[in-house]
């Protein structure tokens, strides 16, 4: 069914559509008399399609017209994180069925009934970008979709929820009472949250100062990374962290921001996360001068070169942007073991600065998988950078990057967030 401008008699005339639709599809032939019933009229009978014909009888409840409807890309998995909370990151995908524009004006997260999450006008902008249009607007033109992110942020002593339910508050630039109101809440995407605990993992690095300056759970390049691929969308950076480290004066780099001398981590051994044999790997593309993102990269060079590790369960960990060549003679099929060196940190593929990209996925393709959320079993939180700010300084020369360095301390089976500045352990 779709709504026009003609007003109410177009709803009615389409809804009575509809009706009579359904009504044909009951039967090929000719209407007969009911069966004799003792019962009531409409009492217990199936209606053409098996169920119910009495309209006081409604499985589950009644039907509520949703003009802007939502779906959950991937069921979300909780993750304990450095902040001590639970964090449950998913997307919310979003489609504007109407001729006429529609504002998202609010958003309730349900928590096996419970609200856990409120999100109401400007403070949407930052979690919300239409299909096609500007990033900060909530407003979806007439048939477009887009996305609505989602970081549900638990106390440890709340409960894990089974279930996450959302209410999402509209306005429709075209009132069309009684379906299309001026404003209306929705019940859309409830979906079952996905108990399957996270994998615990050794970090890929080893020493101290390492930043993760993208990461979750806020709405950065990493979350924003949602992707056509293959007929539909993907979003394997969900939990994707690029590092990047600071020395003893906590600067990323010494010299120009265009020169790779001047990022002092760059050859740093590259660990694998768990044991496990190789199933991608590229080695031979260059090393991308500094300062900004390559162009004409084709889909497969994005990662650079990397390595794809199978870490059991239906989970890989992508190892991506290393230096060219295979310093220690990869293969794939090759089975690798906790802590060994796979690679060197380099700056390959779509890369601005010297950085390895790490993420967890639920398949082999880099890009056209889901990011799965992963806890590091030891490490030390050595401070936080202060703000996204103090990240762009730091970046564009040799700026010590601003960190605040209270709540610093040992960390067991948790998330890094994004701006953690971290320490691991030597392999082992």
């Amino acid at each position: 069914m779709r709504l026009r401008r003609g007003g109410r008699a177009a709803a009615v005339g389409a809804l009575l559509a509809a009706v009579l639709f359904l009504a044909a599809c009951g039967g090929s032939g000719p209407a007969s008399a009911p069966p004799p019933s003792s019962a009531p009229p409409g009492a217990g009978q199936d209606g053409p399609f098996g169920g119910p014909s009495s309209p006081d009888v409604v499985p589950g409840g009644t039907s509520v017209f949703t003009p802007v409807a939502a779906s959950v890309l991937d069921a979300p998995i909780p993750v304990p994180a450095t902040d001590g909370r639970v964090h449950l990151a998913y997307e919310l995908v979003l489609g504007n069925i109407l001729s006429s524009p529609a504002t998202i004006t609010g958003l309730e997260v349900l928590a096996d009934g419970r609200p856990v999450l409120r999100l109401d006008g400007d403070a949407l902008n930052a979690w919300m970008r239409p299909n096609g249009g500007t990033p900060g607007t909530r407003e979806l033109q007439g048939g477009q979709g887009g996305l609505l992110w989602v970081d549900v942020s638990l106390a440890p002593t709340d409960p894990v929820p089974s279930r996450l339910d959302h209410r999402l508050d509209v306005a429709f630039a075209q009132a069309n009472p009684p379906l299309v109101p001026a404003t209306l809440t929705e019940p859309v995407g409830g979906v079952e949250v996905d108990r399957t605990p996270p994998v615990r993992i050794s970090p890929p690095l080893a020493g101290s100062g390492w930043v993760d300056g993208d990461s979750c759970c806020r709405l950065g390049a990493h979350r924003g990374a949602v992707s056509p691929i293959d007929g539909r969308l993907w979003a394997p950076e969900r939990f994707a962290i690029d590092y990047v480290r600071v020395d003893a004066s906590d600067r990323m780099m010494v010299g120009a921001p265009t020169d790779l001398a001047s990022y002092p981590y760059v050859g740093a051994d590259i660990l694998a996360v768990a044991d496990g044999p190789v199933v991608g790997l590229v080695s031979n593309l260059p090393m991308q001068p500094p300062g900004a993102n390559p162009e004409g990269l084709s889909l497969a060079e994005y990662g650079g070169n990397h390595v794809v590790q199978d870490i059991g369960g239906g989970r890989y960990a992508f190892y991506a942007h290393l230096q060219p060549g295979n310093p220690t003679n990869l293969a794939v099929g090759q089975p690798l073991r906790r802590g060994q060196v796979l690679g060197k940190l380099g700056n390959s593929g779509n890369t601005s600065a010297p950085h390895l990209h790490f993420h967890v996925m639920d398949r082999t393709d880099p890009l056209a998988a889901n990011g799965l959320p992963f806890e590091f079993d030891s490490f030390t939180v050595e401070g936080r950078v202060v703000s996204d700010e103090s990240i762009v300084q730091g970046s564009s020369g040799p700026v010590p990057f601003q960190i605040d360095r209270a709540g610093a301390g040992p960390r067991t089976a948790q998330s890094p967030l994004i701006l953690d500045v971290m320490g691991y352990p030597a392999a082992r």
